[in-house]
């Protein structure tokens, strides 16, 4: 037994960084430069992408980004994520700590990398009227998407399943737009009920569509090659993406909130539980991530106050 509990805290480490033995080395350079960044402790965006709700949330965004057909072609036509899945999640990864928790010159360039490797992601896709319409991943309409999807997702996951937000959901809105700006979104919404138009207008517009394509991606997020250790509480964490979408949205991916009959699962208590688990996993609660300690060490050294903020 304790073998087997020993394979499956390795799984769940690589499968997150990449690494079983150790943090990532991106995560340690962390500590290095020679500015406080763009968050610092005690912010809404330290509060959000420190706790355990980020692994509900990617799920989410990954559901949401696919309904947009210039994104979902971007990533089938560009992208190996069947292949190697994992790779592309521990990128993704890597930049949105950087961005959390690195310095400003760590941010900029962690974003530019971004965008280097979006340069050549471009094509064509049909449109919901049958015209021919071209696609860049560094397209600002296209990223703005990205970015309204990803920062929904995020906000959402952790007002069901986490905890307080400093200055609640606006400030998150507000901080996490700098993500959005170096990736090149201008003017990105500053507050919730913003973000919240922006997506009604996306919606009402008949940008967004569901089709073939959309139902392949869904049946790969819902069921990706994890090691057999993990399936069955990604199932649980699945499940717990699915039921903070808006309605509309689980219709258009052929999603349902989960069921026991008549009566909707309860999903709060479930995913607290199973969220527990991996943070336990991945060092239990006194423990903060090595992104975070990295952070904390250049804070200290440049002598910033909230460098002690739990």
């Amino acid at each position: 037994m304790r073998n087997v509990l020993r394979i499956w805290r390795d799984e769940l480490k690589k499968t997150f960084s990449g690494k079983a033995d150790g943090p990532p080395e991106w995560s340690l350079r962390l500590a290095e430069g020679n500015d406080s960044g763009y968050h610092l402790p005690g912010s809404a965006v330290w509060a959000v992408h420190g706790s355990m709700t980020p692994i509900v949330a990617g799920i989410r965004a990954l559901l949401m980004q696919s309904l947009h057909p210039g994104a979902l072609a971007g990533v089938h036509e560009h992208s190996n994520f069947r292949e190697d899945p994992l790779r592309r999640l521990a990128n993704t990864i890597r930049w949105i700590f950087t961005v959390t928790y690195g310095s400003k010159a760590a941010a900029e360039v962690a974003s530019e990398r971004v965008r280097h490797l979006h340069a050549t992601v471009q094509g064509t896709y049909r449109d919901n009227a049958g015209s021919l319409r071209t696609y860049s991943a560094n397209d600002p309409g296209l990223a703005r998407w990205i970015h309204l999807a990803f920062t929904d997702a995020f906000l959402t996951a952790h007002k069901v399943y986490g905890g307080p937000i400093p200055g609640g959901p606006d400030a998150y809105v507000r901080e996490w737009g700098q993500a959005g700006r170096l990736m090149g979104v201008q003017d990105p919404p500053l507050t919730e009920a913003e973000l919240r138009s922006e997506l009604d207008r996306w919606y009402g517009q008949d940008e967004l569509r569901t089709d073939e394509r959309v139902a392949e991606t869904v049946q790969f997020i819902r069921n990706p090659p994890l090691h057999p250790l993990l399936r069955p509480g990604y199932r649980v964490l699945f499940a717990s993406a699915v039921y903070t979408l808006e309605p509309r949205y689980r219709s258009m991916l052929g999603l349902s909130v989960p069921r026991l009959g008549p009566f909707p699962l309860p999903m709060r208590p479930a995913t607290k539980a199973v969220l527990g688990v991996v943070h336990l996993a991945l060092g239990g609660r006194r423990s903060m991530g090595p992104s975070e300690h990295a952070a904390r060490q250049r804070l200290r050294r440049l002598g910033e106050p909230s460098a002690g903020l739990a």
